[in-house]
């Protein structure tokens, strides 16, 4: 079943009684867990956030968006990990199948409200980068304004290095470089081969990511006969049971916080292959 609609609060009342009256085909139960795992938005006046407690007073002029999805409130996937805390910031794992943050069907699998419930939500946590729900990897989370402002800046400025690997179809040349723009911007790919598997045609590939337009990696390498193993959207005779073979391998940075140079590696016990 799936359901989005929106629609302004006429009468004082708890939200979960409204919602009850709204949805006569939901139970109960389902839109507590609806609401739980981030499928109800609520504004009001500039206050626009994700209504969770079933027992919220609600007033008339508030505005509700139910956007339900059942299969999509079902799914599951691997928890997150927290690799390293920086107080300012948190290096995390972000498993495939998990989104970086959620969108308006929800946010229960998304890395932001996992870090969240983590540290219980007494601890702000904002995304500075994104990585495909399908991919795996490397993700950092900033725990204030200014940190989240400075590495922003970074990444702005393109002074975060983030190195990929990836598995591709075919044998792809030692090193090189993919200039292809995309959606009409310059866009540039580096890459090194670090192994080939000659019986299966494949190439374990290391990226150095220089832009970051969406889906980069996945769309150049697509591009120029190699897409990754396991894309779902990108290339054809790719297929894998594994899944994505794109994972955030590698950051480093200097720290305008800490005034050092960071450098950050994905454990050996966390990667692909």
């Amino acid at each position: 079943m799936k359901i989005s609609k929106k629609f302004v609060v006429t009468a004082p009342g708890l939200a979960i009684d409204l919602l009850v009256t709204k949805f006569p085909e939901l139970s109960k139960a389902r839109l507590k867990d609806a609401m739980t795992k981030g499928a109800l938005l609520w504004r009001r006046g500039k206050q626009n956030k994700r209504l969770r407690r079933a027992q919220t007073d609600l007033q008339a002029g508030d505005s509700l968006e139910l956007h339900y999805d059942d299969e999509l409130l079902s799914r599951s996937c691997d928890a997150a990990v927290l690799l390293q805390d920086e107080r300012h910031y948190s290096l995390w794992f972000k498993p495939a199948g998990m989104l970086s943050q959620g969108n308006e069907w929800g946010d229960h699998l998304s890395l932001l409200r996992f870090a969240e419930q983590h540290w219980q939500n007494k601890r702000p946590v904002f995304l500075l980068h994104r990585l495909d729900r399908e991919a795996s990897g490397l993700v950092l989370l900033a725990h204030n304004k200014a940190a989240a402002a400075a590495l922003g800046q970074l990444i702005q400025q393109q002074q975060i290095n983030k190195t990929y690997h990836i598995q591709v179809k075919g044998l792809v040349a030692e090193q090189g470089k993919i200039e292809l723009p995309l959606d009409d911007k310059a866009c540039l790919t580096r890459y090194q081969r670090l192994a080939i598997d000659e019986q299966a045609q494949q190439s374990l590939v290391e990226v150095d990511l220089v832009t970051g337009r969406k889906h980069q990696i996945r769309r150049h390498f697509a591009a120029v006969g190699h897409p990754v193993m396991g894309d779902p959207a990108y290339g054809s005779g790719n297929k894998n049971q594994q899944g994505l073979m794109l994972q955030a391998v590698r950051l480093s940075f200097r720290c305008p916080l800490l005034k050092k140079l960071q450098l950050f590696e994905l454990p050996a016990q966390l990667r692909q292959g």
